[in-house]
């Protein structure tokens, strides 16, 4: 006769126990991660974005609005998504002049989280639409103030 070592029942829902519990406090930190490395991308395409519009500015002596519904969204100079597609990206990208100023002499460049033209479950509630400008201000719309490095 000999002893057949196995789990019992018992043993393999204790098991299963403790690795939910790991899971649950292991996926906000790496949600929480997503998020930070998803903004860090849409942070990038700003200042690849901003820097398109210099030099459109240096050609036609102004700076241009885009967006995902304008005429030129599919020009390769000013992408209005980031990533390889528009259903991979988190956040929508746009251009429009600086509030009372005209777009000749300055420029917004905006990073939407999670729209209807992207993906729409991206959220990023703690810094929200990210903003830079061609005069060089950094700035976002969510309560956080640590949204740019």
């Amino acid at each position: 006769m000999w002893h057949q070592a196995a789990f019992t029942l018992i043993e393999a829902l204790i098991v299963l126990v403790v690795l939910g519990i790991l899971a649950a406090m292991v996926y906000p930190s790496y949600e929480r991660q997503m998020v930070m490395a998803r903004r860090a991308e849409a942070q990038l395409a700003l200042l690849d974005a901003m820097q398109r519009q210099e030099q459109y500015r240096a050609m036609h002596h102004s700076y241009t609005a885009f967006s995902g519904t304008s005429a030129n969204g599919g020009d390769s100079r000013f992408r209005w998504w980031i990533g390889a597609s528009p259903a991979a990206s988190a956040y929508e990208l746009d251009a429009y002049a600086c509030p009372g100023q005209d777009i000749a002499q300055c420029v917004v460049v905006r990073a939407r989280p999670g729209t209807d033209r992207v993906n729409a479950r991206f959220r990023d509630p703690e810094c929200g639409a990210l903003t830079f400008d061609s005069n060089g201000e950094q700035a976002a719309d969510g309560p956080s103030t640590k949204c740019w490095p």
